[in-house]
């Protein structure tokens, strides 16, 4: 890859910003040089030219024939160590935030939009109270209220001996080892509170430039305060409608995720607190007294409490029309100091001395719990399917978009789904090992520990699940080897100087591109999961509380194959569900450590943290919050600073990331960029998924907006296609031909050994890539005498640091 290829010799100066996509990549290879030297950024996102480019601006005749290549790097924002394999376990949280953008585009209907809005962010709040509440299961029920009520338990566990009941000790009384168990899932929401602000401060807390609009032209920095996500309101721009994305406060969230960190944190607690203090009012309202007063007016509060974080969560959206500065501070300090003055009060009121209180069974009021919250987000999923209808009724343009605009429902529940298999898998898993050998809930000869019923239901359709994916893997795996076969006349014809025919080569080459289409069947694959997802947890919770009982016990009585086979599931399934917990960290630990393992998996990672935390604060932190405006306040800068030309060169995530940042860039500035495109996403993933932001109507306008814009792509990338936007009002179609792949078919005297089939990666190695960006360069105005500003490379002399 040579980003120094030859360019046109007319124009003036030229800047090529270079911004390399899924897996990341070193300044070295993307500008094909050694020694490099970051001119401006942080060890986490940083702009880098080769060392004898440093000082081009005060050298404008070296660069009459070629454009001033710069790499902007940005994929420690997204990868580092192993420890951010962590960040897999908030992996719930994330696609709940993906379904937020995933809403059909709507004008002229605020009121579904917004409801779209809060029935997402209540779906993200169900995730909080359902982590919150598997980790008081965890600690509370197993450990403290079961295991420390069995002497055989603690008797395995000897660490477990000072909360013993049979040993009779201070910590034996059930209210008070729950209290000690507190301190766990207390912690949890803690923790998650502190990283949520701590990734603010480091990921997305980056102010992106003003002055959108030009001087003169009205200012939207006096708007109303507007939910503009929740609202589809476009707002009116100094050029026509201002698309979604170029919003002055689209990539500033402050104010919203302080408000929902505050309410998920109060959320948190508040769930801890409920736990408590239901174990000891239920004791309570046996001997009336003033214990039970205390419960039940404990009880009021945490009910009162959770109205006001329901309150909070539905209240309002993003506000997106300008730089919101402003901070709740009454809410942000005491929603949550209030929760954990609850909790506070709820460990207390449960540690008093309470003769008599012996613990025995599941925790009061757990299957109640798990029951309630995956009825709620059944019933909050299919609301949101509602809403998602009547979104994209009447639009005629749907037919590329995912499951016809039900994808955001779809993601929805298979965020619910994950949580729940997350929460079920570490309930199982402990399960098992506090009850030794025998099978939770079975009542085997051992401890008899076991998780809420629920959970064991939940468990054993998952091996009904995976039966249910076989059957469309298998299509797609039959349609993939036809696709194959009929794609060998194409390749050939494709190919027409070859001399021989090579029925391998061709195979391989037609196998390549069948492959690359099966992302295009994706939404099929999501649907049925989701589908059978809400199905099955349905029928979950059904049987659990019509029967009461495991699925292993539920069935006892009944004919002896379906008996055997309701126990097996059940042990086939808490054993999957804990194993593939396990497996999927292991994977993500990876990810982060094996850079072919994340090219691999990366772009389903990169795409949930592309988008900012709208619906949940736990969710990771968006690296695009810091990248977007990078680009965007260097692309101003260079612009304003030299008045030359400047093609943005993005590949993959990273074109998805030029186009955000061309959103972002005032006018007249967009005036003088040129747009190049290249195993994007922009269509294929991004226009299909979030058709709000991201649909053919925004493409159209990005390319109406923008100077000039070339998008190339291969048959063979199976994350890169075309985006699809017509010629129009005389500006010639944005996608390029296919480019061929490999570049040859057999060995030729320009090539003389077997070039590879390179599907997503290496574009510009392609001949094409050169001719195309020097095409864009010369459509660019000439460029505009102007006083040169400081060179910022230059004045940081020999400070400059090299990472070459």
């Amino acid at each position: 890859m040579s980003p120094a290829t030859p360019a046109p010799e007319s124009g003036g100066a030229a800047l090529e910003l270079l911004v390399h996509g899924v897996g990341g990549a070193t300044p070295q290879d993307m500008l094909d040089d050694p020694r490099t030297v970051r001119i401006t950024g942080d060890r986490t996102a940083a702009m880098h030219r080769r060392a004898e480019d440093l000082d081009a601006e005060d050298h404008p005749e070296r660069y009459a024939a070629r454009p001033v290549p710069e790499a902007y790097v940005w994929s420690n924002l997204t990868s580092g160590d192993g420890a951010r394999a962590l960040w897999l376990l908030l992996l719930p949280f994330m696609v709940a935030n993906l379904a937020h953008w995933m809403r059909p585009p709507s004008r002229g209907r605020p009121g579904l939009v917004r409801l779209y809005g809060v029935l997402v962010r209540l779906v993200a709040l169900t995730l909080t109270v359902l982590l919150t509440a598997a980790a008081c299961e965890v600690a509370l029920d197993l450990t403290a209220w079961q295991c420390a009520a069995s002497a055989a338990c603690t008797d395995a566990y000897s660490w477990l001996g000072f909360l013993s009941e049979a040993r009779g000790g201070w910590w034996s009384a059930p209210g008070r080892r729950l209290a000690l168990a507190a301190l766990v899932p207390t912690l949890l929401v803690g923790l998650l509170w502190y990283l949520s602000n701590r990734t603010w401060s480091a990921y997305e807390a980056q102010r992106p430039p003003t002055g959108y609009d030009e001087p003169g032209a009205p200012s939207s920095a006096g708007s109303a305060d507007t939910e503009s996500a929740d609202r589809g309101d476009e707002g009116p721009g100094p050029v026509g409608p201002r698309p979604a994305l170029g919003r002055p406060g689209f990539w500033y969230g402050r104010r919203l995720v302080a408000r929902l960190r505050a309410a998920h944190t109060a959320a948190g607690f508040l769930t801890v607190a409920a736990a408590l203090a239901t174990a000891a009012a239920r004791h309570d309202a046996t001997a009336p007294g003033a214990g039970a007063v205390l419960g039940r007016a404990l009880l009021a509060a945490v009910a009162a409490l959770a109205l006001l974080v329901l309150w909070v969560v539905c209240r309002r959206g993003r506000s997106e029309r300008r730089l919101d500065f402003r901070v709740e501070r009454a809410l942000v300090s005491w929603l949550p100091g209030a929760s954990l003055a609850v909790l506070a009060l709820a460990v207390l009121y449960a540690g008093w001395a309470r003769p008599g209180w012996t613990s025995a069974g599941a925790l009061p009021g757990n299957n109640a719990a798990f029951g309630g919250l995956t009825l709620a987000q059944g019933a909050l999923v299919v609301a949101l399917g509602v809403v998602a209808v009547l979104l994209q009724r009447p639009r005629a343009d749907s037919g590329r978009t995912a499951l016809r605009g039900l994808g955001g429902p779809a993601v929805a529940m298979l965020a619910c789904a994950l949580a729940g298999v997350m929460s079920g898998g570490v309930a199982q898993r402990v399960a098992d090992w506090l009850d030794g050998p025998a099978t939770p809930g079975m009542g085997d000869r051992g401890p008899r520990i076991g998780p809420p019923v629920l959970l064991s239901w939940q468990a054993s359709v998952i091996p009904v699940l995976l039966l249910l994916l076989l059957v469309p893997a298998v299509l797609l795996a039959v349609r993939t080897v036809l696709a194959g076969r009929r794609l060998r006349a194409l390749v050939e014809a494709d190919y027409t100087a070859a001399d021989e025919r090579d029925p391998v080569r061709t195979g391989q080459i037609a196998a390549g591109r069948a492959r690359a289409s099966l992302t295009d069947s994706a939404p099929v694959l999501v649907g049925v999961v989701s589908g059978a997802t809400l199905l099955l947890g349905a029928g979950s919770v059904a049987g659990a509380w019509a029967s009461g009982n495991v699925p292993g016990r539920a069935f006892d009585g009944a004919h002896p194959a379906i008996a055997s086979l309701a126990t097996a599931t059940q042990a086939i399934g808490s054993w999957m569900i804990g194993f593939g917990f396990l497996l999927f960290v292991t994977w993500g630990r990876r990810a982060y450590r094996d850079a072919s393992a994340r090219r691999t998996i990366g772009i389903l990672w990169d795409v949930g943290t592309f988008w900012p935390r709208a619906a949940h604060p736990f969710a990771p932190p968006c690296y695009a919050e810091r990248a977007v405006p990078d680009l965007t306040w260097r692309m101003s800068s260079w612009t304003r600073s030299t008045g030359g030309r400047l093609v943005i060169s993005g590949h993959s995530q990273g074109s998805v990331l030029a186009a955000a940042a061309v959103w972002q860039l005032p006018p007249a500035t967009r005036g003088r960029v040129a747009l190049l495109t290249y195993g994007s996403p922009l269509e294929r993933l991004y226009g299909r998924w979030f058709p709000a932001y991201f649909g053919p109507e925004a493409l159209r306008g990005l390319n109406r907006t923008v100077h000039c814009w070339t998008n190339l792509h291969r048959a063979t990338d199976p994350i890169g296609g075309p985006v699809r936007v017509p010629a129009e009002d005389g500006r010639p179609a944005v996608d390029a031909a296919v480019l061929l792949d490999p570049v040859a078919y057999g060995r030729t005297r320009a090539h003389p050994l077997p070039e590879p089939i390179l599907g997503h990666s290496d574009y510009q190695a392609d001949p094409a890539f050169a001719r195309r960006r020097g095409a864009l360069l010369d459509r660019l105005p000439p460029a505009v005498p102007h006083q040169r500003e400081p060179n910022p490379a230059a004045d940081q002399g020999s400070s400059g640091r090299s990472s070459g």
